[in-house]
């Protein structure tokens, strides 16, 4: 028996896909993803339209997307993150229908409940056998964690996997299993693996960058939670990497044995797995080639669903026992509430991801940015875009100094014991406006693009359109 068909065309046919259905992808080749815009390709020329896409991520190799909106194809978009190509199109109103935005954890949550109902989903696997057994752990566009897209091919009413490296039954150290798989795709290539490297994904060398790294690694340790199983997640932007790698070193001086290190996985993160500052790796997704290899060949990196990762619904998530996370921003206001959703023109070019799922999880979320970029302040009166709610933000680290929620006084005694620069959010606000000048606010529209839901499911904010001059 094999569930192998001839083409995605012969797929799409067998899984009854008709107009106003729900398809989806995941986005674990990231900027080398190949398989959504070749499965939209052969959708249009079937003729089918008025499909709604479920996405976990959009990145800029997505553009085709804007035509497929354009020509009917796609109606309706539901993801975690959009990249700033096809956010521009949606800021300026391609879409009748506002975009759907969730994070990493409500995506597979409402997927799994039935509340965001999937009728075709298509799997992009590195490797997979004839009967749907599939990884991305192997094979020419290897991409590691398969995390993203557990829910798609065990809660769709039809799952379809498309590989570029078929390989004989039944396939050994397989993600997703063959009973939740309907047909399989051999295709000459799903993408490249090079892009997967999405940003930056290296230490930041920028004067600036590494004393805003060294304070974060020093409020940590300030914090009382590094301690023998203490747990972390970072991101992959330069100054995060860099906190990284000094917690790292304050770890290795004083001998501290981490339980597990989360989320998206970074070389970085593999290396504290190597030196022992970490138990183990729970791995959503690799950041990099160096994650994939350390997935692909390190028992103790282990590969966790999205659910597992951070879904509010679940009977419990990594994110629920999560000491503490470094996180990026945007714009952060007074009150706290963080912005990755927009830029300050009010174009959509990102997504909260797992920013607010584990915000609301760890005992300490930590926002590490400088006081201005591009002359532009971090630190505003009101953010555009709420994408973070500022009860679960506890502490903003700049170049200036360390804002700590008032909701969190224990930690403003503990920094400032610590010798740590302690400044009011309002004191860094001025401090930016009077380096860069106060912001003027862009005109919006009043044509609703986007809707910014929580990972409970409830309406965190709505995005409104960017006037085209």
């Amino acid at each position: 028996m094999s569930k192998l068909v001839g083409s995605i065309k012969e797929a799409i046919k067998l899984a009854g896909l008709k107009d106003g259905m729900t398809i989806s992808f995941h986005h674990h080749l990231r900027n080398g993803d190949m398989v959504a815009v070749m499965v939209l390709d052969v959708i249009s020329e079937l003729g089918i339209k008025d499909l709604n896409v479920n996405i976990s991520s959009i990145f800029d190799t997505h553009e085709p997307f804007i035509e497929y909106i354009r020509d009917g194809v796609v109606t309706g978009i539901e993801t975690d993150y959009m990249g700033g190509v096809v956010g521009r199109a949606v800021s300026e109103g391609i879409m009748n229908k506002p975009v759907i935005f969730r994070t990493h954890g409500g995506r597979p949550s409402d997927i799994i409940n039935g509340v965001s109902p999937i009728d075709v989903a298509f799997i992009a696997a590195p490797t997979s056998d004839c009967m749907g057994n599939c990884t991305g752990k192997y094979g020419k566009s290897a991409c590691g964690s398969l995390g993203y897209a557990f829910a798609d091919a065990m809660y769709a009413k039809k799952s379809v996997v498309i590989t570029d490296n078929l390989v004989d039954y039944p396939l050994v150290d397989y993600s997703i299993a063959e009973n939740y798989i309907d047909y399989v795709v051999n295709v000459d290539k799903i993408g490249e693996p090079s892009g997967i490297v999405s940003g930056t994904t290296k230490i930041t060398k920028d004067p600036v960058g590494l004393v805003i790294a060294d304070y974060a690694a020093r409020a940590i340790e300030a914090s009382g939670l590094l301690k023998d199983g203490f747990s972390f997640q970072t991101g992959a932007g330069g100054a995060s990497l860099a906190a990284a790698k000094y917690l790292k070193d304050i770890m290795l001086k004083k001998n501290i044995k981490g339980s597990y290190g989360l989320g998206g996985i970074t070389s970085y993160m593999v290396d504290m797995l190597k030196e022992g500052c970490f138990k183990a790796l729970y791995d959503v997704q690799c950041f990099d080639l160096g994650a994939v290899e350390s997935i692909r060949t390190n028992p103790n990196h282990m590969e966790v669903t999205a659910a597992h990762y951070a879904s509010p619904t679940a009977k419990s998530s990594a994110v629920d026992s999560l000491d503490v996370v470094i996180l990026g921003a945007t714009e952060i206001d007074t009150d706290f509430n963080v912005n990755v959703h927009t830029d300050s023109n009010g174009y959509i070019m990102g997504g909260s991801g797992g920013h607010s799922d584990t915000a609301a999880g760890a005992k300490m979320s930590m926002i590490v940015a400088p006081l201005s970029r591009a002359r532009l302040p971090i630190v505003v009166d009101k953010v555009l875009c709420k994408s973070t709610p500022g009860n679960t933000v506890d502490v903003l680290v700049t170049q200036r100094g360390i804002a700590v929620n008032p909701l969190r006084q224990d930690l403003a005694d503990a920094f400032r014991g610590a010798g740590l620069p302690v400044v009011d959010i309002f004191d860094l606000r001025d401090m930016a406006e009077k380096l860069n000048g106060k912001p003027n606010k862009p005109v919006l529209g009043d044509k609703e693009v986007a809707k910014v839901l929580y990972r409970d499911g409830q309406l965190l904010d709505t995005i409104y359109n960017v006037p085209v001059k």
